[in-house]
């Protein structure tokens, strides 16, 4: 996951806390970002470029499946025939 992504968060979640001494900000923050990126890892997420991977899949899938799904229908109908 996208490690600017973490750090832009946890600037956003740092600012609306109240004050903390100078000394303590860094730690904070750094603690903040290992809570963001531990629980966005439970999530089990996926890329955008993986999700898009498999929904190109999945559509080449609809496709063969339909084309089957036709010729099965044309082979029934050859059967009904004979």
């Amino acid at each position: 996951m996208n490690t600017q992504f973490f750090d832009d968060l946890a600037d956003k979640i740092s600012k609306v806390l109240p004050p903390v001494p100078a000394g303590m900000k860094g730690e904070l923050e750094q603690s903040i970002r290992n809570i963001l990126h531990n629980t966005f890892d439970k999530l089990d997420l996926v890329t955008r470029e993986d999700f898009e991977v498999q929904s190109a899949v999945l559509q080449k899938t609809r496709i063969k499946l339909e084309q089957l799904e036709k010729q099965l229908s044309e082979l029934e109908e050859k059967l009904d025939i004979l």
